[in-house]
């Protein structure tokens, strides 16, 4: 199979009949062989018998339907989990990406090499409350993860090598980050293409403000499972040996005051009772718990067998 087209929605009833269409006559133009895969993500309208209904007109549409919403990321990774084509393409079932730039993402993949191409909506029809703070966040991912070449890094139009899909996991709100998740895993020929926004046709945008503040969150998390999942002590070590190196020389600068003062013969303190003991046994406690459970509680998430496993109400 060429192409897996994965599809993300969530209360998408209205626009779902139009993108299949579209995506249909892209692909018969081309010749492709491919499959749509359209994840509901728990919604309250009649979407789910929409897909129903299209699959019926075409074989190639298959659905999966969550019993209540998980999320992009959980959309996503389940239409990965089942796609079979050579290049996946993702987009939003909103109408705001067009199917037309199939055929470029396709040839850039399958004939030029890249492992992922991601969409950038030079032109965006967003509002600025919208458009500022994503400006922002790819500008933080830029510096963190060291893909300088992306200027969007949330655009829903990607363009994916199967082996990228297959060695990635996306959770959380990780659906931003798949380009450094792949650039983990060890794809590095990341690329960038200009691709055409329309404005929404129908409904309303389903995210709100309080998805930068989870996405900034598990920015902080790539980037650390990312560098140190397989030398933890290369992160907390450094920061454990400080914390314990504090609390021991305040300690023995007490106790050498206590001694020279008893020498002499000078009044003197005893060193428990000075704030400067409790603050040194306070960092030395740190500094050994910092060995001993931040990495651990870390390593366990991320091994868990539960993160990716979700309800799903039917497939067909």
């Amino acid at each position: 199979m060429d192409i897996s087209v994965v599809i993300p929605l969530y209360n998408e009833a209205e626009s779902l009949p139009e993108l299949t269409a579209w995506i249909q006559r892209v692909m018969e133009q081309h010749s492709f062989s491919y499959e749509i895969i359209l994840v509901d993500d728990g919604s309250k309208d009649t979407s789910w018998q929409v897909i129903m209904d299209l699959k019926k007109k075409n074989e190639q549409i298959s659905g999966v339907k969550f019993r209540r919403n998980y999320g992009k990321s959980a959309a996503l990774n389940v239409g990965f989990v089942a796609a079979q084509g050579d290049v996946v393409i993702t987009m939003d079932a909103d109408l705001q990406d067009s199917p037309d730039e199939i055929p470029a993402l396709y040839d850039r993949v399958k004939n030029q090499g890249a492992d992922l191409v991601s969409g950038w909506k030079q032109k965006r029809y967003d509002p600025p409350t919208k458009t500022i703070p994503t400006k922002l966040f790819n500008s933080v991912t830029r510096s963190m993860s060291g893909i300088h070449n992306l200027h969007d890094f949330n655009c829903g139009l990607k363009a994916y090598h199967k082996d990228v899909i297959k060695s990635i996991e996306v959770y959380g709100e990780m659906h931003r980050y798949i380009p450094v998740l792949a650039k983990w895993a060890g794809f590095t020929n990341i690329q960038e293409q200009i691709v055409q926004h329309y404005p929404r046709k129908y409904g309303t945008t389903k995210f709100g403000a309080g998805r930068f503040l989870k996405g900034f969150l598990d920015l902080l998390s790539i980037f650390f499972v990312g560098k140190f999942s397989k030398r933890p002590m290369h992160f907390f070590g450094p920061i454990g040996v400080i914390s314990f190196l504090i609390g021991f020389f305040i300690t023995f600068y007490l106790i050498c005051e206590k001694l020279m003062s008893i020498a002499q013969g000078t009044p003197y303190r005893n060193v428990t009772d000075q704030p400067l003991f409790f603050l040194s046994l306070l960092t030395i406690v740190i500094g050994t718990q910092l060995f001993l459970t931040g990495f651990i509680a870390e390593l366990i998430a991320r091994n868990s067998s539960e993160r990716n496993k979700y309800q799903i109400e039917r497939v067909i």
